[in-house]
């Protein structure tokens, strides 16, 4: 694996850890998020951890076999990770109701700016060497 494939695969697993710890540490955010319309049911959170958990999984094997579709829709997403910050500024200050308490909008607000670093270290390798080129 080069540098752009283990910068994205380490976000990948800090994200999923944070996810783990945030479910179990304060299991009302996501309880919150999860509910369907209607707010009578609601997805139990073990299967939300297990489907994200899947899904990447096969985003890491798309970047370890340097799939281009999982380029593209990983750059895209990194990149749009800017919008976090603008996002969670609106929730802080109220204008936007928070999605959880203000650690947790800081949080967000961190990992935008760490996915629209990660994008641009992408499109640069991209500019270089193509489809996952080295940063």
């Amino acid at each position: 694996m080069n540098r752009t494939q283990r910068l994205v695969m380490s976000f990948f697993a800090f994200a999923w850890a944070a996810l783990v710890v945030i479910l179990f540490a304060a299991p009302g955010i996501y309880e919150q998020s999860l509910r369907l319309p209607g707010g009578k049911h609601e997805v139990p959170p073990l299967y939300f951890l297990g489907a994200i958990s899947a899904f990447i999984a096969l985003l890491g094997v798309g970047v370890t076999r340097r799939w281009r579709w999982t380029f593209w829709l990983v750059l895209v997403a990194f990149i749009l990770g800017v919008v976090r910050l603008p996002a969670s500024a609106l929730q802080l200050i109220g204008v936007v109701p928070a999605q959880g308490p203000a650690w947790y909008v800081l949080f967000q607000a961190f990992l935008g700016v760490v996915q629209f670093s990660i994008g641009l270290a992408m499109l640069a390798g991209y500019r270089r060497e193509g489809v996952w080129g080295s940063v």
